[in-house]
């Protein structure tokens, strides 16, 4: 499935098999606002229910809640770090005013 932060979120209690949305009056103002278009609302609907249709039928992602609620770091990886950037950022001094 491919996401689109259209300021909606879901969040999902699988033991308890409790689910709500997130953000709802935001995401309702930015389609006030039109950056929402109608089209990405149909789009972001049909997410919702391929996301709540995985979420009750426990596929997907949700397949094995067990395993991944259990799952933990094994202390025996590397620490993972970010790659250096290769130029230094430009800093902006600030102005008065």
């Amino acid at each position: 499935m491919e996401a689109f932060d259209a300021m909606a979120s879901g969040a999902w209690e699988l033991a308890a098999a409790v689910w709500q949305w997130k953000d709802e009056d935001e995401y309702a103002h930015v389609r006030r606002l039109g950056i929402v278009t109608d089209t990405e609302l149909q789009a972001v609907d049909a997410a919702r229910d391929q996301a709540l249709a995985m979420l009750e039928e426990r596929s997907g992602p949700f397949a094995d809640a067990a395993a991944w609620s259990a799952w933990r770091w094994n202390p025996a990886w590397p620490t993972p770090h970010l790659p250096r950037p290769t130029t230094a950022p430009q800093r902006v001094a600030p102005t008065d005013g």
